[in-house]
């Protein structure tokens, strides 16, 4: 923020809003709520009068400031948008009418997106632990802001507002990349296009996974004074993702495997929803549980990229999940065994490499 710009205090700037509506019991209201970490006012459930013991709500209106007395040291600020023009929030949610003589209400919804912004005004909360601090009205309203004229709130206001455009476009030019680079690789994986027989002119070969992969057990005694890099695997055929490490005092875990690049790997507990994928580079020599079946693949015959794209379809891992054991869909762990009878056509080797060139990272 430019240092040129007076301080003025909020109180000059905002007015208190009270809550006057009484509750009727048998009366229907819709409620709002505020996002921590700046992210703004969102629509909640409706709740009749008879479900909460407030007596009084208050009212929000289009362009209210509003948040939550307990979660302000988080971040909890926002302006009322159109969606939430007419729901109510609790006598625990000051509400504020903002003088749009003085600042404009998107200006102020951006300034308190900046952390060390409402960091400095909670600072002012009371309570003794930093999750029961509660900042009051009075405190918010004696706090001071930097406040350019109108022109330069406008200013300001378009240039972010042009920038959230540009960057929720290419959000979406992303995932629509990744969309399409999800269905190539699962066209290329399965060759849908091709009879079995026309598969096998031009190389393709029927097997069973284990033909191809061999499960491997490369087990390391877990040491307490040691710290071991960790990781998961999402769902849905995501990849994998790293988690914090292993703590080898705090893990009841006797041994860990250490996985390699070039690896097929599964969870066995979420296998029946796609927990599968291949060890890319970044994840060479992490540990894992006995709970992550490893592999090593036939360079021969196949390439972890291969089977990780063959895996993302939802009817491949539903298949492979027939018949595991366990308590209810979520309590099926599917084994080793049942992953290597698994049978598929396997391309030749020169098909799956060009598959690896329209991998996407693991977590993409």
């Amino acid at each position: 923020m430019n240092k040129q710009w007076p301080k003025v205090r909020l109180g000059e700037l905002l007015v208190r809003s009270t809550a006057d509506v009484q509750v009727d019991p048998v009366k229907s209201y819709p409620f709002a709520g505020v996002y921590c970490f700046g992210r703004g006012v969102f629509r909640g459930q409706e709740r009749l009068g008879n479900q909460f013991s407030y007596r009084k709500l208050t009212r929000l209106k289009v362009g209210d400031f509003v948040y939550p007395k307990l979660m302000a040291w988080e971040g909890a600020f926002g302006v009322v948008p159109i969606t939430c023009d007419g729901c109510f929030v609790s006598p625990e949610f000051p509400v504020f009418e903002i003088h749009p003589d003085r600042i404009l209400p998107q200006f102020l919804s951006f300034f308190f997106q900046i952390p060390h912004v409402w960091e400095d005004v909670s600072g002012k909360s009371t309570g003794t632990n930093v999750r029961r601090r509660r900042l009051h009205p009075n405190d918010l309203l004696r706090a001071n802001i930097p406040l350019p004229p109108l022109p330069e709130q406008q200013r300001i206001v378009a240039r972010i507002e042009a920038l959230a455009a540009q960057i929720d476009e290419a959000r979406r030019l992303r995932q629509q990349a990744l969309l399409e680079s999800e269905s190539l690789l699962i066209s290329m994986a399965h060759r849908s296009d091709l009879d079995p027989v026309s598969k096998e002119r031009t190389g393709w070969k029927r097997k069973r996974l284990s033909e191809v992969i061999r499960l491997v057990d490369d087990s390391y005694k877990v040491k307490p004074d040691q710290s071991y890099p960790n990781l998961g695997i999402y769902s849905f055929g995501r990849g994998l993702f790293h988690k914090p490490p292993i703590n080898g005092l705090a893990t009841s875990a006797i041994s860990l495997r250490r996985v390699r690049a070039g690896q097929f790997i599964y969870s066995r507990l979420f296998a029946f929803e796609g927990a599968y994928g291949q060890v890319s580079p970044e994840f060479n020599g992490v540990f894992v549980s006995n709970e992550y079946p490893t592999f090593d693949c036939d360079p021969s015959f196949v390439r972890a990229e291969f089977l990780a794209a063959y895996f993302r379809p939802a009817q491949v891992w539903k298949a492979v999940a027939t018949g595991s054991k366990g308590l209810g869909d979520r309590r099926q762990r599917v084994q080793p065994d049942q992953v290597l009878a698994h049978e598929l056509w396997v391309p030749p080797i020169s098909e799956q490499e060009q598959l690896v060139t329209v991998q996407p990272k693991s977590g993409s």
